[in-house]
């Protein structure tokens, strides 16, 4: 079975990059690649069975509920989930059991890392502190992670 992907944020470097991680998948189809001006019924007219987005947070959650009322599961990878953001997702898919989000906002090593050098480091010094540094193109710089 070939699962339907669409991605969200399509022209970004996260988005551009799934993109090309979905085209060389065999057991994946891209079917539709949005950009900020593209309407997300193209997600529905696509037959999109998943969607990847990798938007911006002033934008993420119109998209994660045009697609649990439309019943496209969700990967997101977008930064800015709070409590207040999870619950409304939680709460919109109540209504539709079927479908399935999951939030991971960061999909960088370097962040993976950097949680793990911090906790080691609370061995062996009093205090420290680690610094996010990213490319100064990144549209939700600073990142919300």
């Amino acid at each position: 079975m070939t699962l339907r992907v669409g991605v969200l944020g399509a022209r970004g470097r996260m988005g551009a990059q799934t993109c090309r991680a979905v085209d060389d998948a065999d057991d994946l189809e891209l079917t539709a690649r949005l950009g900020r001006d593209d309407p997300l019924e193209t997600l529905t007219d696509a037959g999109v069975d998943v969607a990847v987005d990798f938007t911006r947070p002033d934008v993420v959650m119109a998209n994660l509920e045009f697609c649990v009322r439309h019943e496209i599961s969700c990967v997101v990878g977008t930064t800015g989930f709070d409590d207040d953001r999870l619950a409304a997702v939680r709460r919109w898919l109540t209504d539709a059991p079927d479908t399935g989000v999951l939030v991971a906002p960061n999909f960088s090593i370097g962040a993976v890392l950097m949680t793990r050098f911090a906790v080691q480091a609370t061995r062996f010094f009093e205090s420290a502190e680690v610094v996010e540094l990213h490319h100064p193109a990144k549209a939700d710089a600073p990142s919300g992670t």
